[in-house]
């Protein structure tokens, strides 16, 4: 089970590099499939934080997801702040 959780930060990594590269996008539908990939990336960091008791990486990844759950509600209303 260890070498699981320890394998999910390879995942969780290419999670959120592909997130990133979404979220540059011009186009709404692509930007919104980036914000979804940002918050998968967060489920994945925690998995993987919890399972090496890395307490402030958890706190860090729900601040991020808080940021993400933000902008999708920015970007939806097509705000530029």
């Amino acid at each position: 089970m260890d070498d699981l959780i320890s394998a999910l930060q390879w995942p969780a990594m290419a999670a959120t590099l592909l997130a990133s590269w979404l979220v540059t996008s011009t186009s709404v539908r692509t930007r919104h499939a980036g914000f979804w990939c940002f918050l998968a990336s967060n489920v994945l960091w925690v998995a993987w934080g919890w399972g090496d008791r890395a307490y402030g990486l958890i706190v860090l990844q729900m601040a991020l997801a808080f940021t993400t759950i933000r902008g999708v509600f920015k970007s939806e209303k097509g705000a530029t702040r």
